[in-house]
């Protein structure tokens, strides 16, 4: 689509399938940084009151885009697991609780809850591979001392989506707590915040948003915020945050509480700029072209006789695919495709190709032709 070729002057000698790890930025996102640094380099803090502007826009766009009530609702983290911290750090537990969560997640969104060992809370997970229905056997784990489950609505290594209105709404009634990781998700797929009934909501930027690491979303439940036992302190989370003389303190009512220090402002103008573009385009429309790229990628591993390892229903997938060539090691090809300047990660026992709405389909062409390549025994190109 033109819009997506003009914003992303990818380097025509690039395959680039790789947004589920770092997606590379839109034109308008490296210029909102160079104005931001010319800026800076002659003007100094001059335009502050602006900056502190392209902020409220880019809470607007992430309230916009999960679906919160107010911009108010949105705290801005340095990343994913941070942002999980605070959660799981500020929620007073207690000996015996339980979350259950999955096997295959990120890291992040699996230490995080380990971590609370110490205080007796136990994690159990649900092994994915063992489960043919994720969703019933996550909710079968569940017991009458399940405080929370954890889980990512997107999984990074296969690309599962899971049914987040059917866990919410087992949440809701039992008052299990639900907190979602989507970072392989938000900016890619629509997010019904409401539809979910998640608590809790973290994101990183750096993905499917188009913007750069260092910047994620954090959501919390408004009637959670106060319940959560703050862990960082500092002068930006503060209820009269500007008046820098005033002895007595406590903490803002909004979401700001769990934000300590100075923001990223850097991250903020590119991210901001990059929710523009999904915002122009539409995130209804922005599905609809990654569908059909990964129905793309799906009927050429069917038609060459690789194995797919992502999930076949269209309610399961998102744009993630994984595949593995029969009798040859991922690392093998993983390795003669990046040699290659095919962009994609070796992940779930597979190669992870993970395209974008502005991905051209030639770009998918040759790179399947490069797997095919590489299987017949094909050396660097």
């Amino acid at each position: 689509m033109s819009l997506g070729r003009n914003e992303f002057p990818l380097d025509p000698s690039l395959c680039h399938l790789n947004h589920a790890a770092v997606g590379p930025w839109p034109n308008r996102a490296a210029a909102a940084v160079a104005r931001f640094a010319e800026e800076n380099a002659r003007l100094g803090s001059l335009h502050y009151p602006q900056w502190l502007a392209t902020e409220t826009r880019l809470r607007e766009r992430l309230a916009r885009l999960i679906g919160a009530e107010s911009a108010t609702d949105i705290a801005l983290a340095k990343n994913t697991s941070e942002a999980l911290s605070i959660i799981a750090y500020g929620l007073a537990w207690q000996p015996g609780d339980e979350i259950i969560g999955i096997a295959q997640e990120f890291p992040s969104n699996r230490v995080v809850w380990q971590s609370l060992a110490d205080q007796g809370v136990s994690w159990h997970a649900l092994d994915l591979e063992q489960s043919p229905h994720p969703e019933s056997d996550l909710l079968a784990l569940c017991t009458p001392h399940t405080r929370m489950i954890a889980v990512s609505w997107v999984q990074y290594a296969r690309g599962l989506r899971l049914d987040l209105p059917r866990i919410g709404s087992f949440c809701r009634a039992r008052g299990i707590l639900l907190c979602v990781d989507a970072i392989q998700g938000l900016g890619a797929l629509p997010f019904d915040l409401s539809g979910t009934g998640a608590d809790f909501v973290v994101a990183d930027g750096h993905k499917w948003m188009l913007g750069p690491e260092g910047i994620a979303l954090l959501y919390v439940r408004p009637s959670l915020r106060p319940t959560l036992r703050l862990r960082q302190f500092g002068w930006h989370m503060l209820a009269h945050s500007g008046d820098y003389d005033r002895r007595i303190w406590e903490p803002a009512e909004d979401a700001r509480r769990f934000e300590c220090g100075s923001p990223n402002l850097l991250g903020v103008h590119a991210l901001e700029a990059s929710l523009s573009l999904i915002e122009e385009v539409g995130i209804e429309r922005v599905w609809r072209e990654i569908e059909e790229r990964t129905r793309l990628l799906i009927e050429r591993i069917d038609a060459h006789g690789l194995e797919l390892l992502s999930p076949r229903n269209p309610d399961q997938r998102a744009g993630i695919v994984t595949f593995r060539v029969p009798g040859m090691a991922s690392a093998v090809i993983h390795g003669g495709l990046m040699r290659r300047r095919v962009l994609c990660a070796d992940r779930g026992g597979g190669i992870r190709f993970s395209p974008h709405f502005h991905t051209p389909e030639e770009v998918i062409e040759r790179a399947m032709a490069h797997v095919l390549d590489l299987a017949a025994g094909g050396g660097p190109a």
